[in-house]
């Protein structure tokens, strides 16, 4: 709902604010008084083109702004994440240079963000109208309102099936860089467990290589240190033997040797140890012939794999773990294309069965639609008119085989076809429908199965064009009837429709030194039976009017 207009220097609008209210708001004046720059000005905050023509002579910049209440809106605002709140307070302001901004709760936002947020908020429906029922994309929207359905279910399978095509075109498309992949994969696997890697086998490698290139060395110093301590007549642990048996005699006279003499297992048995390692040690040691150069391949071949596949033996095992488990898990291409096939014929199935019951139930509708959008057309001296709604293909799809008509919105296109008069074939809207045609289907829409969304706003600009009498009244009546569900604010130039407001709004100009000025005030309720008035009689408004607007008027009150 629009709860709130300013409007600052667009066309001869120096300057309006309106306050707005649910029900019906009907918007009368002269012709040129600047009815339409209302609807124009309100336009702008719903996301349609500026032009710098649209500001007032001699200013810099024009300004509208524009308070709505919509709770439906809130998903949209977080979405864009702008501050969100059940009112929403939009700004737009043009510059003479041709620039300007929008801001949505203080934000700035980009114009096709507020056209987007624009259309969840209210729809202006004109004899000019860009979009809306003259876009057939629309139409099946319209139809599923009234059928009472909703397209979610269909279009999150059919966004899964394109999902599955897609990832079957790629395989098909990367299935040579596939197979590369697998033979890569394959050759790393296999060469790492061909090295049958251990853990800490380059510190074994390593310390065997040393043995092996000093042997000569070491078996000489191992012998020499094995003399020294044993076997040469000065020997160590001789010599040490005939000390301990002296400090043995001393620790008989003296007792603070008896420590010392305790202590002598300690020095001697890992003395003894070591001279009998040595001797074995350098019995033990041998040279293998080509074992120096078996040990440097292996050094070398596991500093190789290091190079390709990590730091450490660890890690290069750890690649090679990962490398047959990638294998493993991924099969080859010809099994992950047949299991993709496999789940898109199931995907395919369940999308079928879900899009065939929504075909039934639309060409259902479709059938009271165009029943009660007829009845409804005859009311507004348009009886003869002929309203269908054209399906592509015509009849829904009798199985899966071609899904060449499947997307999001189910198996079908919608279209509304209308044929004015007899003898005339069905065309598309948009081809042969007038400014006041278009205006009455649209209310027939609304009227026999609500064209909007509840709660949104709606506008008709000139909806009474070529119509009068007693057809007047009946648009007056049903847009009454509209308001219901909707606020919509009308400009019309019939009584039958004015006296129907709930609350009345008119425009007018002067001339204020010598530049003409539009103004759009609220009436109160003598004002408004004037404003009937002269709209029944025209400049000179006589008491017979006035009588005739105070019933109108009575009347829509009691109706």
């Amino acid at each position: 709902m629009i709860k709130w207009l300013k409007i600052n220097n667009i066309a001869l609008i120096p300057s309006v604010e309106l306050e707005l209210g649910p029900g019906l708001t009907l918007l009368t004046g002269e012709t040129g008084a600047g009815k339409s720059i209302l609807v124009d000005a309100l336009g702008l905050l719903l996301g349609q083109r500026a032009s710098p023509e649209l500001i007032r002579s001699g200013e810099d910049q024009a300004l509208v702004e524009g308070l709505f209440e919509s709770p439906d809106a809130q998903p949209f605002l977080e979405a864009h994440g702008l501050p969100a709140d059940d009112e929403i307070v939009i700004r737009r302001e043009i510059q003479a240079s041709g620039k300007g901004r929008a801001t949505v709760n203080g934000a700035l936002v980009p114009v096709a963000v507020l056209r987007e947020l624009g259309a969840l908020l209210c729809t202006i429906h004109g004899q000019h109208e860009p979009q809306g029922l003259l876009d057939p994309d629309t139409h099946l929207e319209v139809l599923d309102r009234h059928a009472g359905v909703t397209t979610e279910g269909v279009a999150s399978l059919f966004a899964r099936l394109r999902a599955i095509d897609q990832e079957l075109e790629a395989l098909r498309r990367d299935r040579r860089e596939w197979e590369r992949r697998r033979e890569m994969l394959e050759f790393q696997a296999r060469e790492i467990e061909a090295a049958q890697l251990q853990p800490s086998e380059v510190e074994s490698l390593e310390q065997e290589k040393a043995v092996q290139a000093n042997a000569g060395r070491l078996a000489t110093l191992a012998e020499e240190a094995y003399a020294l301590l044993y076997e040469d007549e000065a020997a160590a642990l001789a010599r040490l033997k005939q000390v301990y048996r002296r400090v043995e005699e001393l620790g008989g006279i003296d007792g603070r040797f008896e420590a010392y003499r305790a202590g002598k297992g300690d020095v001697m048995a890992p003395l003894e140890d070591l001279a009998f390692f040595l001797r074995d040690y350098k019995d033990g040691l041998q040279v293998s012939p080509g074992r120096l150069d078996e040990i440097e391949t292996r050094l070398a071949l596991i500093e190789r794999l290091k190079r390709k596949y990590g730091a450490s033996v660890e890690e290069v095992v750890a690649f090679g773990q990962k490398c047959r488990a990638d294998l493993d898990a991924s099969g080859s291409a010809e099994d992950r294309e047949a299991a993709l096939g496999r789940e898109r014929a199931e995907e395919a199935g369940r999308y079928f069965a879900a899009a065939h019951e929504l075909s039934k139930k639309r060409r259902t509708a479709a059938k009271d639609l165009q029943k009660r959008v007829e009845a409804e057309l005859s009311q507004l001296a348009m009886e003869r008119t002929r309203f269908r709604v054209q399906f592509d293909p015509d009849l829904p799809p009798a199985d899966a085989a071609d899904a060449s008509s499947w997307s999001e919105r189910g198996l079908e296109a919608g279209e509304f076809l209308l044929s004015p008069n007899p003898g005339e074939e069905l065309r598309p809207l948009a081809r042969i429908v007038s400014g006041g045609e278009l205006s009455r289907i649209l209310l027939a829409l609304n009227a026999a199965s609500g064209l909007e969304a509840a709660g949104k706003a709606l506008v008709f600009d000139e909806v009474d064009a070529g119509i009068g009498g007693g057809v007047a009244e009946v648009v007056g009546r049903k847009l009454k009837n509209i308001s219901g569900r909707h606020q919509v604010l009308c400009v019309t130039h019939l009584p039958q429709i004015a006296s129907l407001a709930d609350a009345h709004f008119a425009a007018s100009k002067r001339l204020e030194k010598n530049r003409t000025v539009a103004q759009v005030r609220r009436l109160s309720s003598e004002e408004r039976i004037e404003e009937v008035a002269r709209m029944l009689g025209g400049e000179t408004i006589t008491d017979t009017a006035r009588r005739h607007a105070r019933e109108m008027v009575k009347q829509a009150l009691r109706a």
